[in-house]
């Protein structure tokens, strides 16, 4: 029997890894760098699960309610429920395998987060995804001891073997040597987010540069709801990327500000009095945007701390006390924190279905590579339980369907490596985002897709792939003629659902990408 081989060793890798293992199924982790230095450590706030342990009668059905709330409705209702009614039992998971979340006299403590009307987010201080993931490398170890998860860290992805729309295998690179092989069997993509095609713009590392995401939709896999970016209110600008400011700094009272007739305007406060800071994503970075440029004027938003206790500030905020102090010169609990939006969270990608099949046969997708769970915004929390309730669900997925696998035999050649240009990069950044800012309209979308195409022609097979995926990202931003969730059109301004309730999806066919919505819940054939 084949080993399962799984792209990205983040929480959605891991997570894969040890639910094969805990089956008996033998697995192969395949990752650009080691665990400790995926994405998924940077995680912040924390972890969404409804355990009522704060007694306010929470329940997975309201968390169900507040995600399919948040997505604007444009999410899988039943692998939202399938999510949200696992996620205690994950939180408990999790914590038997010695993830030290935050407790007071033995007891869990869960803090609010945005979009969420109760106070469901568990943590630690604001470095949850170090815990997470720290616990999950813990765990994976001692099944790599045992033989039944075999790391190939520094090994990047080249591409698929695909055969019969069926994926037969993958074809890896050792960094070290600069040697391409081949290893059959069934594949999990968990290879995080599109940071790199935003270099310098974005919360996450750009070690995570797209390319893998790329070469699949140059070979033919279909991608979801690329058009919703998620912007993050609170980042700030540090050397290379930005740099993000928890939402957990809210969820503990922090709160948004602009000077107004010399005096601070708490915008969202006066806006939206029932959950304030703590609305969904989309709508604080859209509020924040509608102020910075009232008037024609440019202001500066502010984020308030100094209001928290210093119990709050030593207990739960410590960590992002020292950044802020690090980075910026100043400290939150005495001065107010200049912020503005940044690209932090990419809820399209490879388009898979509640089992997270995709379009290719023995080909799987988890994560933030992977479009579910998230619709149209992500609530915070959200991330870290999809990631981890995606790779099992893969896991599952991929075991239960290995009896049907057939590798083939192995190709004659590999595919040729190409490195990425840098210079490119930037061009095709800038290019983005002069079509997918927090506001966006068919001149702007039309623009960037002419300069797109006028860009140097690409010299070697990554650039290209790269190119292709930039586009799909405009194209299905262009036809989602709506504004819903992270989609903002100011020429469509109303949310359209007898047109847009569905997922957009786009795929490269006879050398051409292709558009069109799909119902929503849609199950990938594969045949």
């Amino acid at each position: 029997m084949e080993q399962i081989k799984i792209i990205g060793a983040g929480l959605a890798g891991l997570s894969a890894a040890i639910h094969l293992a805990e089956k008996g199924i033998s697995s192969t982790l395949i990752s650009f760098q080691p665990s400790e230095r995926a994405q998924s450590v940077m995680a912040e706030g924390g972890i969404n699960g409804a355990m009522d342990a704060m007694g306010e009668n929470d329940s997975p059905a309201e968390h169900a309610a507040d995600t399919l709330h948040a997505g604007c409705d444009l999410a899988d209702p039943e692998a939202v429920k399938n999510l949200t009614d696992h996620a205690p039992e994950l939180l408990e998971w999790l914590v038997r395998l010695g993830t030290p979340l935050h407790r007071k006299d033995g007891r869990l403590i869960q803090r609010n987060f945005g979009g969420q009307k109760k106070k469901r987010t568990a943590y630690a201080q604001s470095s949850t995804g170090k815990v997470l993931m720290t616990a999950l490398i813990d765990e994976c170890r001692k099944y790599e001891v045992s033989g039944l998860i075999h790391r190939l860290s520094h090994h990047e992805f080249v591409s698929l073997s695909v055969r019969d729309g069926s994926c037969r295998g993958v074809w890896i690179r050792d960094d070290h040597n600069g040697v391409i092989f081949f290893l059959p069997g069934p594949v999990i993509f968990a290879s995080g987010g599109l940071n790199g095609f935003f270099p310098g713009m974005t919360t996450g590392t750009t070690a995570n540069t797209g390319n893998a995401a790329a070469a699949l939709f140059a070979q033919g896999v279909a991608f979801a709801n690329l058009e919703f970016i998620q912007y993050h209110p609170t980042t700030v600008q540090i050397p290379e990327k930005r740099m993000l400011i928890s939402e957990a700094a809210r969820g503990e009272g922090g709160r948004l500000f602009v000077e107004r007739n010399g005096s601070p305007w708490y915008f969202m406060e006066e806006k939206y009095p029932e959950l304030g800071n703590l609305m969904p994503r989309d709508v604080v970075s859209r509020e924040m945007y509608y102020v910075m440029h009232d008037d024609s004027t440019e202001r500066q938003v502010y984020l308030d701390l100094r209001g928290l206790s210093k119990q709050t500030w030593k207990e739960k905020l410590a960590d992002l006390r020292e950044e802020i102090r690090y980075y910026l010169a100043l400290d939150p609990a005495k001065e107010p924190v200049p912020v503005s939006p940044g690209i932090h969270y990419f809820m399209g990608g490879i388009f898979v279905d509640k089992f997270h099949h995709t379009n290719i046969g023995g080909l799987y997708a988890a994560g933030e590579c992977a479009c579910q769970y998230h619709g149209a915004n992500r609530l915070g929390g959200n991330s870290t339980l999809g990631a981890i309730f995606g790779g099992k669900t893969a896991a599952e997925t991929a075991a239960a369907e290995m009896s049907d696998f057939q590798s083939g035999e192995t190709p004659d050649n590999a595919p040729v490596w190409s490195e990425n240009v840098p210079l490119y990069a930037k061009q095709l950044r800038d290019v983005l985002l002069s079509g997918l800012g927090i506001l966006r309209n068919e001149t702007d979308l039309k623009k960037a897709a002419e300069q797109l195409d006028s860009l140097p022609m690409p010299q070697n097979q990554m650039e290209i792939n790269r190119r292709l995926l930039a586009k799909a990202m405009l194209l299905s931003a262009l036809e989602r003629r709506e504004s819903r969730g992270a989609h903002t059109r100011t020429d469509y301004p109303d949310r359209d659902d007898e047109h847009f309730r569905n997922t957009s999806i786009v795929q490269m066919q006879n050398g051409e990408i292709v558009h069109h919505f799909a119902a929503i819940g849609k199950e990938v054939n594969n045949d």
